[in-house]
């Protein structure tokens, strides 16, 4: 897997005894019972200890070993469950691998495995139906933000099209967000990016001003509504199935976590301001989305 970056999934196991592990990775010519290398290994005090790493590929899964991160907790599986500082230290690990770029935002997590079947042929994981992975605005870059804080939770959620060009890897959507902050800020004197978030053809999303901060997307709504743009011009053909399933998670997310009013209005861009965003062919998808409002009945 050296210099490939992991698009798809992240390998949860448990394991007995690391210093297997440890002998293992000594003796690339022996393969112990349980048959699996990880990328990485967690253990109860919260440590983080490094396998074959980010750039080598793991033995850990049939199918999925150069597609994957590996990250095992030491422990059996008939024990007791990982301690909180395992499962915070895996968590973070998870969110930085995003950040750096090494594995997907729109990752699907985690095939949880245990000893016994380590060597079995897996079928896909199921999406998670957690709050999606968010690119933070540390990864892409951000300036500092000048912005207001949002009168929450929002009442509206507002669909919109950057109208620029798409993106399709991390690195070039993280790029693109970052301009668009210095567009907004230095040539249209916007207290920030103009976005509560943004998603990319590459199934990401990223965060603009995020939850807290009024956006600066459309008169009269930019402190009670959030603005989710997504990277590109739909005006003839719609965004991609990851990048309308992120925009999905995402708005679920908001209500979820209590960011959104359980009532909340889902509107065009065009259908609260004079503009052709979100695009006719997006705007006919999101026409059938839950909370969606017609044209010209959304009053703030």
């Amino acid at each position: 897997m050296k210099g490939v970056r992991t698009q798809g999934t992240f390998s949860i196991w448990a394991m007995e005894q690391p210093l297997q592990v440890y002998r293992f990775h000594g003796n690339r010519h022996r393969t112990p019972d349980w048959g699996s290398s990880p990328c990485f290994l967690v253990g109860d005090d919260g440590r983080v200890y490094e396998g074959v790493g980010w750039n080598v590929q793991g033995t850990h899964t049939p199918g999925y070993s150069n597609a994957s991160l590996g990250l095992a907790f030491f422990g059996s599986e008939n024990g007791s469950s990982p301690s909180p500082a395992a499962l915070s230290a895996a968590k973070d690990l998870i969110a930085y691998a995003v950040q750096k770029g090494d594995l997907s935002p729109s990752y699907i997590q985690p095939l949880l495995l245990k000893a016994e079947v380590c060597l079995a042929p897996r079928q896909r994981a199921m999406p998670s139906k957690d709050c999606p992975v968010i690119v933070p605005r540390a990864a892409w870059g951000a300036r500092e933000t000048h912005c207001s804080k949002m009168d929450l939770p929002a009442k509206y959620v507002v669909i919109i099209h950057t109208a620029g060009a798409s993106c399709n890897t991390s690195a070039d959507c993280r790029l693109r967000v970052r301009d668009t902050q210095a567009y907004h800020m230095d040539r249209l004197d916007f207290c920030d990016i103009g976005y509560h978030f943004l998603v990319g053809q590459d199934g990401g999303v990223y965060e603009g001003v995020g939850w807290r901060f009024q956006g600066s997307h459309t008169f009269g709504y930019n402190d009670i509504g959030l603005g989710v743009a997504f990277m590109g011009d739909f005006g003839e053909k719609p965004p991609n199935t990851a990048a309308l399933g992120a925009a999905q998670a995402l708005i679920q997310c908001g209500l979820d976590e209590g960011y959104l009013a359980p009532s909340y209005l889902l509107v065009g861009h065009s259908d609260v301001s004079n503009v052709l965003s979100p695009g006719k062919a997006l705007y006919n998808i999101i026409s059938t989305w839950p909370h969606f409002k017609q044209r010209g009945t959304s009053q703030p």
